[in-house]
């Protein structure tokens, strides 16, 4: 691939640290800055954030320089890579508005935007310019999918069944008063767009090409706009069916999130608190690694996040140094993003719907009327 300038592509290639920024200093910014901070081949240069106070605390807690204006930071410290930690209904306008100003790598958290049309502008304008968009599916390298895929890919479970995910978390009303975009329409969704959308690449990921989504969904113990609680039904294009059982209305506290693979040959689930736990893993070809897997593969997290942000981005970085793909571009985040979109068009609909589709009834990514 093509970097933005040649200037970009020997500073990659170089010994020199990676130049890297951060936009939007919430709270997965935090695990953001504090991983690209530990790492010696990259050097923090800029902290962005509407609020001055909060870039300024990031900086002096990460290292690089706080800004409030996102042309500043670019024009003054020229970025190798950026990382999007804003809320997602902004994450395809910044997008934009970088590779505009000439940054070579974005890395964007999850979802990559609220819409599939936004999406699609972020790729278009990602390979117009020779941009890299990286989209943060950290889950995908916690060490039991990674095992989980493998078995997947190498035909292990013969005819695929029935892929189920069940999110089942605790966010009380003041989780979502803390920042008044949280569970917006505009800017947020609720648990199918936010927590669960992890969980829904991997389902896809996994099982393949969805053909069509029906939904439902409830807010039931949260004041927010969109939903606290949702069920949906997946038809993969192979013939498997999917189930999707979300919410964060789980009380008193967390309880799971799982994923469970369902085929001819074998049954996989990969559960705990934030996919990281080997639960069930059953072969009818029993194989001599069988008998450790499980206990090889219990390790839970401290929290919801697991251990794959380390690994995402570590790959992001050898990514750039390589001048290669990116393990999860802009085509592969939008996979996901797509069927999440069509689960909220069944919604507002109440019909079944047919991948591919024209998002028109589905509030997200939309302002409150």
């Amino acid at each position: 691939m093509t970097s933005r300038s040649s200037a970009d592509a020997r500073r990659a290639a170089s010994d020199a640290p990676l130049r890297s920024a951060i936009v939007g200093c919430g709270r997965i910014a935090e695990r953001h800055a504090r991983i690209l901070a530990s790492f010696p081949d990259v050097e923090v240069v800029g902290m962005v954030d509407s609020v001055a106070a909060v870039s300024e605390k990031f900086a002096a807690a990460h290292g690089g320089r706080p800004y409030t204006d996102l042309s500043d930071m670019v024009r003054t410290e020229r970025p190798d890579l950026v990382a999007v930690c804003t809320p997602s209904g902004a994450h395809a306008a910044i997008t934009l508005d970088l590779v505009r100003l000439g940054v070579a790598n974005v890395v964007v958290e999850k979802p990559m935007a609220l819409t599939v049309s936004d999406a699609d502008a972020m790729v278009a304008a990602c390979e117009e310019a020779g941009a890299r968009l990286f989209v943060v599916k950290q889950n995908r390298y916690n060490r039991p999918v990674v095992k989980l895929r493998e078995a997947v890919d190498s035909g292990r479970f013969g005819k695929l069944v029935l892929g189920a995910v069940r999110v089942r978390w605790c966010r009380r009303q003041d989780y979502y008063s803390q920042a008044a975009w949280r569970g917006t329409w505009a800017m947020d969704g609720g648990v199918f767009a936010n927590q669960a959308s992890h969980h829904i690449d991997l389902l896809v990921s996994l099982l393949g090409d969805v053909r069509s989504v029906s939904a439902f969904a409830a807010t039931r113990l949260v004041d927010i706009e969109a939903e606290d609680t949702g069920v949906a039904i997946l038809k993969f294009e192979n013939g498997a069916l999917g189930v999707i059982e979300a919410t964060t209305a789980a009380r008193p506290g967390n309880l799971e999130g799982s994923l469970s693979i369902l085929g001819e040959n074998g049954t996989v689930e990969v559960g705990g608190f934030a996919l990281n736990e080997m639960a069930v893993w059953r072969f009818s070809d029993p194989r001599p690694e069988d008998e450790t897997i499980l206990e090889e593969y219990r390790t839970n997290p401290p929290d919801v996040y697991g251990f794959g942000h380390h690994e995402l981005l570590r790959d992001v970085v050898d990514a750039i140094r390589a001048d290669r793909h990116p393990a999860v571009d802009g085509r592969e985040g939008r996979k996901s993003l797509e069927v999440i979109a069509a689960i909220y068009e069944s919604i507002a609909t109440g019909r079944e719907i047919r991948l591919p589709f024209e998002q028109q009834a589905s509030p997200l990514g939309k302002p409150s009327r």
